[in-house]
């Protein structure tokens, strides 16, 4: 398989060099044509700009039926000295995802990019896409929790993906998460075993696992919900959903003793599988008897409220204490808008400022200190929350319960309570005292000099402790810090360092851990090593990843795909029942692989 991220760089670098010759500005677009592309996969689209470190503002609207998502930029620079002469080269990768509905040789049009105010053109650039196969051995639902709700009302969507053969790599498609028909949002997931997986289309979802029975076959379900909020009235068409998945289809031997790792090669075939198309008619709220303090609540809602302490004085604080519940959505729950209650805001004062709300038991708390500003105050008036229920079809102003207080009088200090009511003037003459002591003693010989004299302290061994304990501890203090500094580029200097020795440790401790779990920390660890050795986030790396980063830094393909087959065999077995044993010579093999590509690293 080639491999055409790596060029891409290459030969975006070759060209910035060029462009910093020249002092031009160039603009190219480029496709990442290192695998097939198929229908309904999404395949990484570049736009190169070559000679500014400044993004460029591109106009996307020519490729709106590729459904472009920005998957972010990246910059690159170098300076380069060519018979005594420096230049430094400047290029910016702009990524989008791109996805084709349709399978043949499709090009895509010309862009316009604007770069430090001056337009630039990219050119067209052709790809031909593939349609998957078909197979029984996958299958796809994707399920609305109603198929009719207003304006405004959450609805779960559910997808299940359904696996009963050994695949490899997969990618969902879901168009109904790149319309701007919906507002999309993350339910509340209770499994605890539940894991995060990011779409190409930049969406991140919390997938389950389970082992089920589907059509007579044993298969694994991966399925994750989001909540669709729908924008606008009318019937609105969710189109099909599908993923695309290369399934094992058989296996290959080979003489290289590293491609034997697995007993055999597996040999893969890309598939793909479709939902049906759905449909969601959307209602809209009526105008009819809607509540002033209506802000968009669809569904069934509760509220109610508690105040501590009940018995104050008059700008005493009271903790006023708000949930709002009934729904398992409580995202578009708003502050309670304790102003607009005219007896709470006659007879309290109530503070601008609010403190975040938090999930409590499935009910949203709001938490705010409120004073009585009078005497007369006798209850805290009921709150209201209005709503459109949709299963009445009408608004309902649910409200709290009025709390019952008890507000006394403040009492005003003046002058004469702070000075008190039995004021008596003091007698200020001085009275000579003849008894006791003073009366036995007229001259000065019977007084000490008890002078304070700093050289003698620092003499004296009680002084001398007090004095020289703090220092020490000053000193040491200085020395510890001295000693012990670091900083973020000393911190990942020494994970690059270690990261070899890390690696080769878990290994060896790898033979003793249960059965069931070497598989995945097998993976663990050889993502590890590759985030520890090159300043990489472990958990989110993928087998080409890898391979790209090993490639990156040390040019050798074979290690580097050594290294990628190996995981992706591993990760294979999540999603099916095939079972890999490691033994201690696999973990020879791996190990002897970590040492290869940390001889071959040049950093």
């Amino acid at each position: 398989m080639k491999h055409a991220k790596h060029i891409i760089l290459v030969f975006a670098v070759m060209a910035a060099l060029a462009a910093s010759a020249s002092g031009q500005v160039q603009v190219s677009a480029q496709v990442d044509s290192g695998r097939d592309i198929y229908v309904g996969e999404g395949f990484t689209f570049y736009i190169v700009i070559q000679g500014s470190d400044n993004a460029g503002q591109v106009d996307l609207e020519p490729l709106r039926e590729y459904s472009p998502q920005s998957t972010g930029n990246r910059k690159q620079s170098s300076v380069n000295i060519i018979n005594g002469k420096t230049t430094q080269s400047i290029t910016t990768i702009m990524t989008y995802t791109l996805t084709a509905s349709q399978a043949g040789r499709l090009q895509l049009p010309s862009l316009t990019v604007v770069v430090e105010g001056k337009t630039y053109r990219t050119n067209p650039v052709a790809v031909n896409i593939i349609k998957p196969g078909t197979t029984d051995q996958l299958d796809l639902e994707v399920t609305l929790s109603q198929q009719q709700c207003y304006t405004g009302q959450p609805v779960i969507m559910t997808v299940k993906f359904y696996i009963s053969a050994n695949i490899g790599e997969f990618q969902f498609n879901i168009p109904a998460f790149n319309t701007d028909d919906f507002y999309i949002e993350e339910p509340d997931v209770s499994n605890p075993q539940a894991k995060l997986y990011r779409l190409d289309t930049g969406t991140t979802v919390t997938v389950s696992q389970y082992r089920v029975v589907h059509k007579d076959k044993e298969s694994i379900l991966l399925s994750f919900s989001k909540i669709l909020i729908p924008k606008r009235s009318g019937k609105i068409t969710i189109e099909p959903a599908s993923v695309s998945a290369d399934v094992a289809v058989g296996r290959s031997r080979s003489q290289d003793p590293f491609d034997s790792f697995f007993g055999s090669q597996v040999r893969y075939r890309r598939f793909m599988v479709t939902s049906e198309l759905l449909e969601l008619e959307v209602l809209p709220l009526p105008e009819q008897d809607m509540p002033a303090q209506f802000y968009g609540l669809v569904g069934q809602y509760t509220i109610s409220a508690s105040a501590t302490p009940t018995k104050v004085n008059v700008g005493d604080p009271i903790t006023l204490t708000v949930k709002i519940g009934g729904s398992k959505y409580l995202k578009p729950v708003q502050w309670p808008a304790l102003e607009q209650v005219q007896a709470l805001a006659a007879n309290f004062k109530i503070p601008s400022q609010k403190a975040s709300p938090t999930i409590d038991n499935e009910f949203k708390v709001f938490t705010q200190t409120i004073r009585a500003n009078n005497d007369q105050v006798t209850e805290i008036p009921p709150i209201p929350l209005a709503y459109f229920d949709a299963e009445q079809g009408r608004y309902v102003t649910a409200k709290t319960e009025p709390i019952k207080l008890e507000v006394a009088p403040t009492k005003i200090l003046t002058n004469a309570d702070l000075e008190g009511s039995g004021f008596a003037p003091i007698n200020r003459e001085i009275e000579a005292v003849r008894k006791g002591l003073s009366a036995n003693f007229e001259a000065l010989d019977t007084l000490d000099d008890m002078s304070f004299s700093p050289l003698a302290a620092l003499a004296s061994p009680g002084y001398a402790v007090l004095w020289a304990v703090p220092l020490l501890g000053l000193v040491s203090s200085f020395l510890v810090k001295l000693f012990s500094h670091t900083s973020p580029e000393k911190t990942a200097a020494r994970r690059r360092r270690q990261a070899c020795g890390k690696a080769l440790a878990q290994l060896k401790k790898l033979a003793s851990t249960d059965t069931k779990q070497q598989n995945e920390q097998l993976v663990s660890i050889m993502k590890q090593y590759i985030g520890d050795r090159f300043d990489k986030t472990a958990g989110s790396l993928t087998p080409d990843d890898c391979y790209d980063t090993i490639i990156a830094e040390t040019q050798d393909s074979q290690n580097a795909d050594k290294y990628r087959v190996i995981i992706a065999g591993f990760e294979a077995g999540r999603y099916a029942p095939m079972e890999i044993k490691i033994d201690s010579d696999k973990i020879r093999q791996v190990s002897e692989l970590v040492r290869s590509i940390e001889k071959n690293c040049r950093r």
